[in-house]
């Protein structure tokens, strides 16, 4: 490869890896092989001066490698524990009753639970001198630096006390969030979907410019430590660090009897989406102060206090029709198209039937009103219909017999719930199929998504998973007819397919789509055999000799690559320079987790949770999604939330990434 190829090779790749690591918080490479690529730029560059870009990284990198650094462990003055969280009105009640029971005089305050993540900062004569993560309770992680440039938190204050410890919740406001998604846009990269997980990952940006450019807020809920100062009441000490300049939240409710609390629960809740940053519930908590010490707490949850969580906001919508849409795999799934309504912070305006059965049991009709809601605010569901407002001439709705896209027979699965199509050449099966195989369950090809794929169909560029690894060959045209956007957004999806040839092989058998074979799946394959060649030769017998493998998984795997087509995919990806062999099959190294089980949860301080999946599986142990009795343990990082608590909960052992990294020595 000539200097100037080479070089605007190593433009892209520095630029490429410098987003993923100042604003993904994510990235794909170690320092070291970032240093070696720019060393690598700035000796081609000193060589061959002419064709050096004014703004190459090797010179103007943002945050620049000096700026790197490991975020400090530090023990927590006050353990950060977790509210005993609760669900309806009458455990609001219950909890109310008990304390008045007792305290007749007691009284509480009802208050905003910000959805966002846990920040302590303590202030020394005044000044701040340290912010820390709740990390596992006990222990954080010190991102001083990165509370520095957050504007609503005070850097001083007018009152010198010895010592102050507030807590607070950070949190990303609707308008940051959208600049922050508006920004992505404009550079091709990854859409933000969720508030809180991006306050989080620009918290633990290395690079405090990225956290002031993303303009993260603080609210501040609770005095810590007050040295010299004294309080009876909470709401007192909010007025007063209120005073001092810090963000805190509006002034709590005042309640008393059962119902005030109630009241006070269902105001917040009818507001919630009116506001700019993101709830997740609501706080009750005992007022005085001396009356939390004489409560006192476990070591998990305080006696004082819960946290009521709010149920999905449910609204009436119309379905206007139900269409029938399919999916990679042929299946055939109805979907209400509703009249559009606001739900939870978004517009909804579709929303999955499943299957006939379902449509059945909730006898849905087209032109019913229902109540629709979104499953965890995110999926929406219609829950039911309103038959006292149905249309007199509606009729039932039947699945169609044949695929709405090809024409082909639709054919029942062994599940006998679901239809799926029988032709062999569906467009709308190509296009799903496709971008599954790009997708990040897959070959996780970075800013290529399915509106690309099906342009890329349309134009005639791509039919089947090979001809993506073509797509470098028409680079000049993919620019200049925009199918995918312009020069840079171009370029990005090049690069990472590009990159995608050396995943390990675990991700290509997730993306070629065989029937009951999903990434867990995939991984137990990849661990087992030593190539796709060994793969594809296997028989059922060996095939069902792999954890939790039974006859129909086998059977579907030993179908797939019976069908010549599919071999044939696979040898034309070898010869495109995809890689076959399983390095995770190469790299096992014993069986000490043999038949363990690790669920992992928060943020780890050194390691990506893949990263630490791969080393749990590469000693023949499993990362599972959930806890149970059966887990074995729980690798705790960072912000770590429910899981933690079930795993106490269960009395399931939990360990943090030092312990862990003392496992695998």
């Amino acid at each position: 490869m000539d200097a100037q190829k080479r070089m605007e090779e190593l433009y892209r790749l520095l630029e490429y890896h410098s987003q993923r690591y100042y604003n993904d918080d994510d990235p794909e490479i170690s320092d070291f092989e970032y240093d070696a690529l720019s060393r690598e730029l700035k000796q081609l560059e000193k060589e061959n001066p002419l064709f050096a870009r004014d703004d190459s990284l090797t010179t103007k990198r943002v945050g620049g490698t000096a700026s790197k650094r490991e975020f400090r462990k530090v023990k927590h003055d006050v353990p950060v524990i977790s509210l005993q969280d609760v669900f309806s009105k009458e455990e609001v009640v219950g909890f109310v009753r008990n304390i008045r029971k007792e305290y007749p005089d007691a009284k509480f305050t009802v208050e905003k639970k910000i959805d966002g993540l846990t920040m302590v900062l303590r202030y020394k004569d005044g000044k701040l001198v340290e912010a820390i993560t709740r990390g596992d309770g006990s222990i954080g992680e010190s991102v001083y630096e990165n509370a520095l440039v957050i504007d609503t938190i005070p850097k001083e204050i007018k009152e010198k006390l010895s010592y102050l410890e507030v807590r607070g919740e950070c949190f990303m406001s609707q308008e940051s969030f959208e600049a922050a998604n508006k920004k992505q846009e404009q550079i091709g990269g990854k859409i933000y979907q969720n508030r809180r997980n991006s306050a989080a990952g620009t918290l633990r940006q290395l690079d405090p410019a990225v956290v002031k450019e993303r303009g993260l807020d603080i609210f501040i809920f609770n005095l810590e430590i007050a040295e010299g100062k004294e309080f009876k009441t909470h709401h007192e000490t909010l007025e007063w660090l209120s005073s001092l300049g810090f963000h805190v939240l509006d002034e709590p409710i005042i309640a008393q009897t059962e119902d005030e609390v109630w009241n006070a629960i269902e105001h917040i809740g009818k507001i919630r989406y009116s506001l700019n940053y993101g709830l997740d519930g609501a706080v009750v908590k005992v007022d005085s102060l001396e009356l939390r010490k004489q409560l006192g707490m476990t070591s998990k949850v305080p006696h004082w206090a819960v946290a009521y969580k709010y149920p999905p906001e449910q609204k009436e919508s119309v379905v206007e029709d139900i269409a029938v849409q399919v999916g990679r795999t042929g299946r055939m799934t109805p979907l209400a198209i509703l009249t559009p309504i606001r739900l939870a912070e978004t517009t909804v305006q579709r929303a999955t039937l499943h299957n006939q059965d379902y449509i059945d049991e909730k006898d849905i009709r087209i032109g019913d009103t229902v109540i629709v809601q979104k499953a965890g605010d995110i999926i929406p569901e219609v829950l039911s219909v309103v038959k006292e407002k149905r249309l007199t001439v509606s009729k039932r709705f039947v699945m169609p017999s044949v695929c709405p896209v090809c024409g082909a027979p639709a054919i029942k699965e062994a599940d006998g719930a679901h239809l799926v199509c029988s032709g062999t050449n569906c467009p709308a099966k190509d296009s799903r199929s496709l971008a599954y195989f790009v997708s990040k369950d897959a070959m996780n090809m970075e800013g290529f998504g399915p509106a690309a794929i099906e342009s890329l169909i349309s134009e005639g560029y791509i039919k089947t998973i090979p001809d993506i690894y073509a797509l470098k060959d028409y680079r000049e045209k993919l620019i200049e007819e925009g199918l995918i956007g312009k020069e840079k957004s171009v370029d990005n999806v090049l690069l990472a397919i590009e990159k995608s040839k050396d995943n390990d092989i675990d991700k290509l058998i997730t993306g070629l789509g065989i029937r009951n074979v999903g990434k867990q799946s995939a991984k137990a394959i990849a661990a087992h055999f030593a190539d796709m060649k060994a793969l594809m030769d296997a028989t059922e017998e060996e095939l069902k000799t792999l954890p939790d493998f039974g006859d129909v998984v086998a059977s579907d795997i030993v179908s797939f690559f019976q069908k010549e087509e599919n071999r044939s995919i696979i040898n034309r990806l070898e010869s495109l320079g995809v890689n076959m062999k399983s390095k995770m099959a190469a790299k096992k190294k014993d069986n000490r987790f043999e038949g363990k089980t690790f669920v992992l949860t928060g943020t780890l301080p050194s390691m990506t949770r893949d990263e630490a999946t791969a080393i749990i599986e590469s000693y023949g142990g499993k990362a599972a999604s959930s806890v149970s009795k059966k887990t074995s343990y729980v690798l705790a990082g960072d912000e770590a939330g429910s899981k933690l608590t079930k795993a106490q909960e269960l009395g399931v052992t939990i360990i943090d990434e030092a312990m862990f990294k003392e496992m695998i020595k």
